[in-house]
């Protein structure tokens, strides 16, 4: 680093990745450097938290000293910025568990599209995240690596499945991070965490399909502790490519851009609950407050919201079946190293019908075609992250909210599910803490295809609310 020693480089943890890629470009640091901070860091902090259980620091060295190679203006959008990868996708040469024991060995020669698309774009790969088993599950534990805990306070949840993602980049093990998002798993851990979490439209990042070409209830997204970080990473992520044939063109205009234009929305819904599900009043008070300061920026602030009342039938079914044709052959020949959740997914998705998917589909053609109608109205729509605040890490999900006992262990998820079937990009932004100091994300939910709107709305918010720079904190231990 020019100029500096090690205290100048430890302190590079706590800047912003675009202040970091910056530094990366001016010559002020080297990926080489970013690197030896990171592990450092990780080896103070993840033995309090368990975030980042598979580390690749060779392999990263081994790309940044390619990278180096290039001139500075050809090494890509990130420039040689280190980011960790979630135990769902594939990295070449690195261990790839999926969070289960089937997998507890599985090491792939090849990179996920989307990890290509990053590398090529200036990521150095250098650890994978903690996720719960196959990312089912809005948990973060498994049976490989044991529990990701929440850095705010040790005995709570980080929500999953990108739990351990959240968990780096707000303890300041990662500038940026990526995660993946089927119902709110990303958006729920950012919530957890305190830091921003965002599920962008359909086919906007690119992946290597599997199981079937037009899955498109999970989607990959970036994560990242403001919005303008964020935005970042979703341009490094964007881009449309043949081996995904639902991949969209990257945006003429970049999305850090977006989020840097100030624009202000002029109206504004907020809603509590989506009229689908009970939330915890504490959430709820917090939630609206922070929707009720957009007025600030000249906004309408109104209570209003999609109908989505068919969001549990919907998402039960799309799910289930989700499962049925991505996991049942390991139901058939591994079924004893499965997690019971994960096993009555699978059977649930084998019992389904035709009819039951046929109903199941035109319920989200419905859903779809009235959130277009009301964001003809409204520019944006504001609803909580998650109905509850950080539960305690034992509870492997959130089992009743306010006096309602759930069917199953996704049911909880409603609020962010919904949004998902709607196909609508929604990012989740820290808007507050409970009395007890616990972190509370706010959804900014968009049209169809809306991210740009998406991303300059939430940072007009953010900058209302003042909490940007609230992490990375030390984890605070406790049991």
């Amino acid at each position: 680093m020019k100029n500096g020693g090690v205290t100048e480089l430890s302190e590079l943890i706590r800047e912003t990745a675009c202040a970091v890629v910056d530094k990366l470009r001016s010559g002020d640091v080297s990926p080489l450097e970013l690197l030896d901070v990171l592990e450092k860091r990780i080896a103070e902090v993840d033995g309090k938290v368990n975030a980042l259980p598979t580390l690749c620091f060779d392999r990263a060295r081994d790309s940044a000293k390619a990278l180096m190679q290039k001139p500075a203006g050809a090494r890509g959008l990130l420039a040689g910025l280190p980011v960790p990868i979630k135990d769902l996708t594939d990295v070449a040469g690195v261990l790839n568990t999926q969070g289960s024991p089937i997998f507890k060995d599985s090491i792939p020669a090849r990179s996920d599209l989307m990890v290509e698309n990053l590398e090529a774009n200036g990521a150095v790969v250098y650890a994978k995240s903690n996720t719960p088993e196959f990312g089912a599950g809005a948990n973060t534990f498994n049976e490989v690596f044991g529990a990701t805990l929440n850095p705010w306070d040790t005995s709570k949840s980080a929500a999953g499945s990108s739990g351990g993602a959240a968990v780096a980049l707000a303890t300041g093990m990662a500038w940026l991070a990526q995660g993946s998002d089927m119902g709110g798993s990303l958006r729920s851990p950012a919530s957890f965490c305190g830091i921003v979490g965002m599920r962008p439209s359909i086919g906007r990042v690119a992946h290597t399909p599997k199981a079937a070409v037009d899955r498109n209830l999970g989607v990959q997204g970036p994560m990242a502790r403001n919005v303008e970080d964020l935005a970042l990473l979703l341009d490094a992520m964007s881009g449309d490519y043949a081996a995904d044939p639902l991949s969209l063109p990257a945006p003429a205009t970049s999305f850090l851009t977006a989020a840097r234009s100030a624009k202000k929305p002029k109206r504004i819904a907020y809603s509590p609950d989506l009229g689908i599900t009970p939330v915890d009043p504490e959430v709820k008070a917090i939630t609206r407050k922070a929707a009720e300061r957009f007025a600030e920026g000249g906004a309408t602030v109104e209570e209003a919201h999609p109908d989505w009342r068919e969001a549990h039938e919907c998402f039960h079914v799309l799910r289930a079946f989700d499962f049925a044709i991505s996991k049942a052959q390991l139901l058939r020949t591994k079924r004893d190293l499965l997690k019971p959740e994960v096993i009555w997914n699978i059977e649930e998705g084998l019992k389904l019908t035709v009819e039951q998917l046929e109903r199941a589909e035109a319920q989200r053609v419905g859903m779809t075609a009235r959130a277009v109608e009301f964001f003809k109205t409204y520019d944006l729509l504001l609803v909580p992250t998650t109905i509850v605040p950080p539960f305690p890490v034992e509870n492997r999900y959130v089992a009743e909210c306010a006096g309602k006992r759930f069917d199953n262990y996704v049911e909880w998820l409603g609020i962010v599910y919904a949004i998902t079937l709607a196909c609508c990009p929604s990012l989740s932004l820290p808007c507050g803490f409970t009395e007890s100091g616990l972190p509370v994300g706010v959804q900014v939910v968009g049209a169809p295809r809306g991210d740009a709107q998406v991303l300059a709305g939430a940072k007009v918010l953010e900058d209302i609310l003042g909490l940007r720079g609230t992490t990375p904190i030390e984890p605070k231990v406790k049991k």
